[in-house]
């Protein structure tokens, strides 16, 4: 199956905070640094889906926070080169900072995952369907 929005700019998107469907419009209210827009100012594209969105969200924050910034501060204690009080403040700090400055991407990057996996239910990805289909083919 042919799409109008690639894999590839689905990505591009999902990376620039960008809407998914159109790339125009951005995922967050201007001005704020946590509201996420309700719809796509160009194209209308919903980004609040669900509940779940959030959620997912969130366990991606927590994973990158864990295995992106917590693991290699470990790393750097067990081998030496950060000393226990150090690392323990810099892992405090990190635990809290990091995912509060992850924020946006998290979102973002969830988004993007969920078209990645299904660029067909994209607006710009989906065609007509005839009298005799059934949409979920």
């Amino acid at each position: 199956m042919k799409f109008t929005v690639t894999r590839g700019a689905i990505l591009t998107r999902g990376l620039s905070h960008r809407c998914p469907n159109c790339g125009a419009g951005s995922l967050f209210v201007a001005g704020s640094m946590f509201r996420i827009a309700p719809a796509c100012s160009r194209c209308g594209l919903r980004f609040e889906r669900d509940e779940g969105g959030f959620l997912g969200a969130m366990s991606l924050n927590y994973g990158v926070t864990v295995c992106g910034f917590l693991v290699p501060v470990l790393i750097a204690y067990l081998a030496g080169w950060l000393g226990g009080r150090t690392a323990a403040v810099i892992a405090g700090l990190g635990a809290v900072g990091f995912p509060i400055l992850f924020y946006r991407s998290s979102r973002s990057w969830w988004l993007m995952n969920y078209y990645l996996v299904l660029p067909h239910h994209l607006p710009a990805n989906q065609r007509r369907i005839a009298a005799d289909e059934d949409a979920n083919t």
